[in-house]
Formats: C-alpha cells, sequence, structure tokens
C-alpha cells in the first residue's frame, strides 16, 4: 500500500483548507467524507455531475491543502478526510463546514 504524498497536520494551515473547500464542488465532497471514512475514488455518490480529470483536480487541490489523504491499495484509489486529525487542529472548522443552513 502506497499513499499520495500529504502535508503533515502541523503543516496545514487554516487559509489553505478554507481556500480549499471555498468551492462548491470540494465542498460537496468533504461532506461526502465527513464519515472519516476511505471512500472509493470512483464512487457514483459524490453528488456531483463533473468529468473524471476534474474530479482528480479536486481531489488533488483538498489532498495538497491538508484535508485529505488519498490511500492506494494495488489499483484501488480511496479518499479520507482527515477527520480527527483537522478537528484537533482547528476545532468546530469540519462540524461547520459540513453543516447545512446551520444544523450539523
Amino acid at each position: 500500500m502506497s499513499d499520495y504524498p500529504s502535508p503533515p497536520i502541523e503543516d496545514v494551515e487554516l487559509v489553505d483548507v478554507l481556500r480549499a473547500v471555498a468551492d462548491p464542488i470540494r465542498l460537496q465532497i468533504v461532506r461526502a467524507l465527513a464519515d472519516g471514512r476511505p471512500h472509493p475514488k470512483a464512487m457514483t455518490e459524490w453528488g456531483v455531475d463533473v468529468q473524471k480529470s476534474t474530479m482528480a483536480h479536486h481531489f488533488k487541490t483538498l489532498r495538497e491543502a491538508g484535508v485529505t489523504r488519498t490511500i492506494v491499495t494495488g489499483r484501488t484509489h480511496e479518499i479520507q478526510l482527515r477527520r480527527e486529525e483537522l478537528d484537533a487542529r482547528f476545532p468546530g472548522l469540519i462540524d461547520a463546514l459540513i453543516a447545512r443552513d446551520g444544523i450539523a
């Protein structure tokens, strides 16, 4: 198993996280990953209708900002929200991001 590189959580800056999730598609991805479990990259339940290459760009942006990690096992790629790490570094941030109309 090998992973794509994600920055160490101590290097993750709030402004970079907020910039990454400012895009509505990336925010939807974060909401889909809110349970903190790995999800298949090819999942159809992302809730967005964009090309595969566009999704790859969004996944990369989230990973490089430190929001997610990409887990590679053979030919399988999974995306996971770094929920526990982000909750420890920025308490309440993920809950605020996944809240819809003020309801978490």
